[in-house]
C-alpha cells in the first residue's frame, strides 16, 4: 500500500471520473481508516475502535454496501456535502450511475474529508 496516489483535489476527480481502479480506491479508504499491511498480515491497531470492532480486516467498500453506510456516517457533518459544495460535482442524472459509482462516489466524499481536516484549509488551497 505503498504507491498509493497522493490525496489530493486532482486523486479525488480521478476517483469520482474512473480513472483510479476500485481496488486502489479500497486501499486509500484504508490507509486513512489505519489498516496496514504488514509480514502477510493486516494490523489494525491504528484503526479507530468502533473500526476495528466491526472490521478486523478492511472491507471491501465496492463489493459491501454494510461498510459505505458506516463509512458515510463516518464523515464529519461539516464535510457530507463537501463534493457538492467545495468541488461543485453534481453527481450523476439517473439511469448513468450504478451502486458502484454511488459508492466510489462515498469513498472520494470521506477522502476528500480526511484532506480537508489534514490541512485545515479551504479546498481552493489544498493541493
Amino acid at each position: 500500500m505503498t504507491d498509493l496516489p497522493d490525496l489530493s483535489i486532482e486523486t479525488i476527480w480521478e476517483i469520482l471520473n474512473d480513472e483510479i481502479d476500485d481496488f486502489t480506491v479500497n486501499q486509500m479508504v484504508w490507509y486513512y481508516l489505519g489498516y496496514r499491511y504488514f509480514e502477510d498480515r493486516w494490523n489494525n491497531s491504528l484503526v479507530e475502535q468502533s473500526w476495528r470492532q466491526e472490521y478486523l480486516e478492511p472491507p471491501d467498500f465496492i463489493e459491501n454496501r454494510p461498510p459505505t453506510v458506516k463509512l458515510t456516517r463516518s464523515i464529519a457533518q461539516e464535510h457530507k456535502q463537501a463534493l457538492k459544495e467545495k468541488l461543485g460535482f453534481t453527481g450523476w442524472k439517473i439511469g448513468q450511475f450504478n451502486p458502484r459509482d454511488t459508492r466510489r462516489a462515498t469513498m472520494a466524499n470521506w477522502l476528500l474529508s480526511q484532506l480537508l481536516i489534514r490541512d485545515r484549509k479551504p479546498v481552493e488551497e489544498v493541493q
